[in-house]
């Protein structure tokens, strides 16, 4: 089975084409247009801008995606939520129109179940925890396709942390990356900078990261404009932020996964993507002895990616619709 997918849940511009046998999937095609550049200064995505990009990538990369695999498309996925309205109804339109000229049907995906599925899951129970600009949730696993939120964030998302704590400091945008290549390679902490960690002890699976950006600002408000510009305290404030965020997520995922007894402890989103969120996670599951299996996506599978949208319409294909007219956006869907 060939399916191609659309995702279009944000400023990313997405399409591939997987391959599926035996329930193997293979990856044909995998292209991103990246909007980052254009949204950068102003330091988020606008969503009209990011739909009117979409509507004049999407034919772009749909053209180089069939002359590079020109065999026979068996479904179409889209994905229809949690997002951007305005985003996902481009990338759904765009689906439908090319579902009626290829006489196939469409499978509608929820965006947080990708994210998910971009792991081959294989023990269960699992607990997952999904980090990016619009999601810091933990969800428990049960089995394939049963899945229940353990917790949520309650305000700032960690991604839109990163981003807010970024642009306080001026180190551009995306603010993950950002931070971390800040924050790379500190060996002196000369300042002492605390932040607190928000929520961490309480006795939920919540997160809470508005207060930390606030933290950020009211740090960086207090000092002289000489500090403020200064490479030392820029570094050392990244480095803390980073922590900050990555201490939260770990303690709540290994208090989820020890309570849950999960076999499996499943990271993604965006924030996935950062290289020392990754490595202290295996750290401390080794160092607390904690007996389930971490699974981390590849970086570029992190990040949004139809890739993930087509795995999610496999595992959902018994959905697939012709009835094109039914399927909607919906920008709060849940998992």
């Amino acid at each position: 089975m060939k399916i191609l997918a659309i995702e279009t849940s944000c400023d990313d511009t997405c399409l591939a084409i997987l391959e599926v046998k035996n329930a193997e999937w293979r990856i044909l095609t995998n292209v991103v247009s990246s909007q980052t550049k254009l949204h950068a200064e102003y330091g988020g995505v606008y969503p009209m801008l990011a739909k009117r990009e979409h509507q004049k990538n999407l034919p772009i990369i749909l053209k180089k995606a069939l002359k590079k695999n020109k065999g026979k498309i068996d479904l179409i996925a889209v994905t229809v939520g949690p997002g951007l309205e305005p985003c996902l109804w481009t990338g759904i339109n765009f689906a439908k129109d090319l579902a009626k000229d290829m006489k196939l049907a469409i499978v509608p995906v929820n965006h947080v179940e990708a994210h998910l599925l971009a792991n081959k899951i294989k023990d269960f129970p699992a607990v997952c925890l999904i980090v990016s600009g619009g999601h810091s949730q933990l969800i428990l696993m049960k089995n394939a396709g049963r899945y229940r939120v353990l917790g949520e964030t309650r305000d700032d998302a960690a991604g839109e942390c990163f981003d807010k704590a970024a642009r306080i400091l001026g180190l551009g945008y995306p603010g993950g990356p950002a931070i971390a290549a800040a924050a790379t390679g500190l060996k002196n902490k000369k300042l002492g900078i605390e932040l607190p960690r928000p929520m961490i002890y309480q006795k939920n699976y919540d997160f809470s990261f508005s207060g930390l950006k606030t933290a950020v600002l009211y740090d960086f408000k207090k000092r002289s404009p000489k500090i403020r510009k200064n490479r030392q305290y820029l570094r050392e404030m990244a480095a803390e932020i980073q922590q900050a965020i990555i201490d939260v997520l770990i303690f709540k995922t290994l208090k989820a996964a020890r309570d849950c007894r999960a076999k499996s402890i499943v990271l993604a989103g965006g924030v996935a993507a950062n290289q020392e969120l990754r490595k202290q996670f295996a750290l401390k599951i080794r160092n607390q002895k904690i007996k389930a299996e971490l699974l981390v996506p590849l970086k570029n599978l992190c990040t949004d990616n139809a890739v993930m949208a087509a795995v999610a319409a496999y595992a959902n294909r018994k959905k697939k619709t012709k009835s094109w007219q039914k399927i909607k956006a919906n920008a709060n869907l849940k998992i």
